[in-house]
């Protein structure tokens, strides 16, 4: 089966395009959107101090600092209005969705349909801005005992900070919503999307600089560029990777006409969980090293030091727990998103069956079996396409933008975005077909 790049491409051109009306609209509205999501991550958070905020990010970068300001399209760097970025959304998302298999209430509101996912929305939202004012306050916090970073330290300064921060972050959940409703893709992972490559061409620049200088070879600039096409071929071919089960659905009788019974398939793909196994994996395991930073090591005892070392960037310790976390997160994920009793029951109700399986608990056993096999090869598939970069990353000290999770993030959304544009594309097709065929109907029944 064709990808919907492969269908884009065949099927494109610049007349059927610049008929797409909607589709125009869309695109030059998320552009915009995301013009003014850059714009905010250059305005600076008031009372900031911007050189010693430089010195003191320097020395942090490598932590979860780090990974956050990857994030957030180098606003944490800077100390922005959205420094916080969209992860404090991400977070709540990830928590109710995990509520929804605890809490029965919840669990009953999913079933509701549109209403009830409205009103699981906005429990996201109020988890939201709790997760953003804890974080903004902690920041607030943190950044006053980092030497001179701010210029007037004090409860004026924490309070002004937290509404700039909270609000930031309110303000790019609204604005991915509209991308989602009103352009083109979903908002949220476009804005992340947008933050890491807005870096890129900066991290490949300074992979050529190193070059340049002789910090590395030629041998070795290329092995990175290798090991990047690779591992991007390698994140298309396994994210469009299913394993179909067949569904029959049996002959059914309307009045006195008989339908011949139906077959179609239930798709689950290799990689249910997407990107958060990376993303979680990474956030736990750099926590330490950062809290570390913040602290005088000095003071820590002989094994918390020994720990903190051994879970540095390319140490043994880092990398067999960063492999172990990813397949957790992997599984436990899958389990939380995808529920194969629900499943069966959908299936029982509308008359489907698996061949050869009985439908009801038999089917459901099945479905996770199926599932449990397919989720270890993509876990393996993750823990593969993130530890290979990290290698490089610890070998060779290629930038931190060039990882696996940022790889993975890039490609996926990249892949969404280009479906929906192939879609949108499709139906202004179709709808002209209908308009040209109604235009036929009616010329032939006024002569």
């Amino acid at each position: 089966m064709a990808s919907a790049a492969e269908q884009l491409a065949s099927n494109l051109n610049f007349a059927a395009f610049s008929k797409a009306t909607d589709l125009k609209k869309r695109i030059w509205f998320t552009l915009g959107a995301l013009i003014v999501y850059r714009l905010g991550t250059y305005i600076p958070m008031p009372g900031i101090n911007p050189d010693e905020l430089a010195r003191a990010f320097a020395q942090q970068s490598t932590g979860i600092l780090g990974l956050f300001n990857m994030f957030a399209g180098g606003a944490v760097g800077r100390m922005a209005i959205f420094a916080l970025g969209i992860m404090p959304y991400i977070s709540a998302s990830i928590i109710i969705q995990l509520m929804t298999s605890v809490v029965p209430s919840l669990e009953a509101l999913k079933k509701e349909g549109e209403q009830g996912r409205k009103v699981i929305n906005q429990y996201t939202r109020y988890g939201t801005v709790i997760l953003a004012t804890v974080q903004a306050y902690g920041i607030s916090a943190g950044l006053e005992t980092q030497g001179s970073i701010v210029v007037d330290p004090g409860l004026f300064f924490r309070i002004s900070s937290v509404i700039t921060l909270v609000g930031g972050t309110m303000f790019l959940m609204w604005l991915g919503e509209q991308i989602t409703a009103r352009g083109i893709g979903n908002g949220i992972s476009l804005i992340i999307f947008t933050g890491i490559v807005a870096n890129l061409p900066a991290a490949l620049a300074q992979l050529l600089e190193l070059g340049r200088t002789g910090a590395l070879s030629t041998t070795v600039i290329l092995l990175v560029m290798v090991v990047a096409v690779v591992c991007i071929a390698g994140i298309v071919f396994f994210e469009r990777a299913q394993r179909r089960l067949l569904i029959q659905y049996p002959k059914r009788q309307v009045g006195n006409r008989m339908f011949q019974g139906d077959t179609s398939h239930l798709p689950l793909k290799l990689n249910t969980a997407g990107v958060i196994p990376p993303i979680f994996a990474s956030s736990l395991l750099l926590l330490p090293v950062t809290i570390a930073n913040f602290t005088d090591t000095t003071q820590l005892p002989g094994w918390a030091s020994a720990i903190i070392t051994a879970l540095g960037h390319g140490q043994p310790l880092y990398m067999a727990l960063y492999a172990l976390m990813i397949g957790f997160f992997a599984f436990f994920y899958t389990a939380v998103v995808f529920n194969p009793k629900e499943t069966a029951d959908n299936l029982k109700k509308h008359g489907g069956f698996i061949p050869g399986i009985r439908p009801g608990e038999r089917t459901a056993e099945y479905i996770d079996y199926v599932l449990t096999r397919i989720t270890v090869v993509g876990a393996i598939y993750l823990v593969i396409i993130c530890l290979l970069p990290e290698f490089l990353i610890s070998a060779v000290g290629i930038p931190f933008y060039l990882g696996g999770t940022s790889l993975l993030i890039v490609v996926s959304v990249t892949m969404d975005t280009v479906a929906q544009v192939q879609g949108h594309l499709l139906a202004h097709q179709y709808e002209g077909l209908v308009k040209k065929a109604k235009l036929r109907g009616g010329r032939r029944g006024g002569r």
